[in-house]
């Protein structure tokens, strides 16, 4: 994620961003208490131009890789987790 100029100052947590078009949808005001540090990992930056994004606003993810499978016993049934790349 690169960089975003801050248009406005709403108050002391609160700014306002200028983002780029295709970025419309998003909601440019953001509370600081939002905000993490991103500790980057290159090898997961997937690039903005490939997702197509519906007029709903949801999208379609593909599954790469089943990374791992666990099955959690409730008191009445199972629920199996999976975690995929």
């Amino acid at each position: 994620m690169i960089p975003y100029l801050i248009s406005k100052r709403i108050d002391n947590v609160a700014y306002e961003l200028e983002l780029p078009q295709e970025l419309a949808a998003v909601n440019p005001v953001f509370h600081i208490s939002m905000l993490k540090k991103c500790m980057g990992d290159p090898s997961l930056i997937i690039p903005t131009e490939n997702i197509e994004i519906k007029d709903s606003l949801s999208y379609e993810e593909i599954p790469v890789q089943i990374l791992d499978r666990q099955v959690r016993k409730l008191r009445t049934k199972e629920v199996a987790l999976v975690k995929i790349l």
